[in-house]
């Protein structure tokens, strides 16, 4: 082990991450590299969009994951008239004291769901763009502080579909991860037509981790070793996006701090408090590809985001990986 992370605190970390994996899979069947990934972007303290069809178990993975741990949260449904005030909250003139009172809005929790965020318009979705960046949200001037941590996990159906409004590129940069559910195989979908469970409210799962865990999580994460190559390649994966003709433009430094946050995460994830070039491979496309635009627009969203997925994986296969 490193002077950063003792052993010990390493073992602390992956039983902590444990308790939640084993929780998290008895509502989410057969999906354990996406859960991998939600745990990794948890312990980062990122911010996580979810990008599927209707009915895949989005908006039940968020449950899950917010079930499973002891913090405050909160579910905001964003529709065409939600407004910006429905969400940060509003100051309300208080008869008693002659005085302003802010009131808070739904995003003052450590777990916020924005349930289909690509349903309202762009002005309330701006509205997430400070206290995401920040954890922070200000009112006439003034600055309130949000829950910490601070998660938001958003779901979006694909932007094509009718009724939406893409997140503008600001947005989609303060997400540290895009994840996509994909359908269950077909075991996994008998083992859920089997249940009771009829709905994402009915899921009952206890609390195994604290606040208090995922702050000593995240502190830990910020410890990780990354080795002077290891940020070498991720500078040039990131310098390749940038260089790209499909591209209309490449990753932002946003993006790659982001890459590096993210890999210090699946390092402790997986035990080990020092970086290897496989977490940063593993993350290059939930990482960065949603901070990507192609040249040639197509009108299938998933389409361009196979597209983009094939771009980066050949960039990977062009820049050596450090030995």
């Amino acid at each position: 082990m490193s002077d950063f992370v003792q052993a010990e605190q390493i073992t602390g970390a992956k039983q902590t991450l444990d308790r939640l994996r084993a929780n998290m899979r008895q509502t989410i069947k057969g999906k354990d590299d996406v859960i991998e990934q939600v745990l990794i972007c948890v312990v980062a303290g990122g911010h996580l969009l979810i990008e599927d069809l209707p009915g895949v178990g989005k908006t039940t993975l968020a449950y899950s994951l917010a079930r499973s741990l002891d913090c405050g949260f909160s579910r905001i449904q964003f529709t065409s008239d939600l407004l910006p005030s429905d969400v940060t909250g509003v100051a309300i003139y208080d008869e008693a004291t002659k005085e302003f009172a802010f009131k808070p809005g739904p995003v003052f929790a450590n777990v916020v769901l924005a349930d289909e965020i690509n349903r309202a318009t762009p002005k309330t979705q701006s509205a997430l763009l400070e206290v995401m960046d920040r954890a922070r949200v200000t009112v006439d001037g003034q600055a309130h502080a949000v829950g910490s941590p601070f998660l938001v996990f958003a779901t979006q159906n694909p932007v094509d579909y009718e009724g939406t409004f893409p997140l503008p590129e600001s947005q989609m940069d303060r997400f540290l991860m895009r994840l996509q559910m994909g359908y269950p195989q077909p075991g996994d979908e008998l083992e859920i037509l089997r249940s009771t469970r009829t709905g994402y409210d009915a899921i009952r799962l206890n609390a195994v981790a604290t606040r208090e865990d995922i702050l000593r999580l995240q502190a830990l994460a910020a410890q990780v070793f990354v080795e002077d190559s290891v940020l070498d390649y991720i500078l040039k994966i990131v310098a390749a996006t940038r260089t790209e003709a499909d591209f209309r433009a490449g990753v932002s430094v946003r993006g790659g701090l982001a890459l590096r946050t993210a890999a210090q995460a699946r390092a402790l994830a997986n035990g080990r408090d020092f970086v290897l070039p496989d977490d940063v491979a593993e993350l290059v496309a939930p990482v960065l590809a949603h901070r990507l635009g192609l040249v040639r627009q197509t009108s299938d969203a998933l389409e361009e985001r196979r597209a983009i997925g094939a771009i980066l994986k050949r960039i990977l296969t062009l820049i050596p990986s450090p030995v």
